[in-house]
């Protein structure tokens, strides 16, 4: 009897702490603050990809942003397209974008390019120096050119991460 009490015990006090730690969980992602789509985060690197179901298309296969902490003061930042097979000409535009914790919006700090023609890849980085205290993110575009074909373009973004 004094086995089966335990046992019983034992079970209720693993069903609270599993209780206990799932409500936490849902409680941190309801206090999370989204700005334009953007997570703030205090992470160290966030990546962005384009939506597959606005993206594909018959000649832009995928796009791709990252930023990073890279030190004090400074963020790195990529943009990628790819194509399904060689086009014409591609590009990745990247922008940087600058939030307040209290902003309710993104205000764009740096931007930066790269093109490229009878390929199926381009990728554009940059090192930019940022100001302490505010959250960064890219976004891109990602546009395929292909003959006469209309230009395909989609875009991907990332969350925002806090430089202290």
């Amino acid at each position: 009897m004094k086995k089966r009490i335990l046992s019983v015990m034992s079970s209720l006090i693993m069903a609270g702490c599993i209780l206990g730690t799932s409500s936490v969980a849902v409680n941190a992602q309801e206090n999370e603050k989204i700005v334009d789509g953007s997570v703030l985060t205090t992470d160290d690197t966030s990546t962005g990809r384009t939506k597959d179901s606005i993206a594909r298309g018959e000649h832009l296969m995928t796009g791709e942003c990252s930023i990073s902490k890279a030190g004090i003061s400074r963020v790195y930042c990529y943009g990628s397209t790819t194509a399904n097979h060689e086009v014409d000409k591609l590009a990745v535009i990247v922008r940087v974008d600058q939030c307040e914790e209290d902003s309710d919006d993104w205000g764009q700090i740096d931007w930066f390019m790269e093109t490229k023609e009878n390929d199926y890849f381009v990728y554009a980085t940059k090192s930019v120096t940022v100001e302490r205290g505010y959250y960064y993110r890219v976004h891109a575009s990602h546009i395929v050119r292909k003959g006469d074909d209309p230009v395909e373009e989609t875009y991907s973004y990332t969350d925002g991460i806090k430089v202290p």
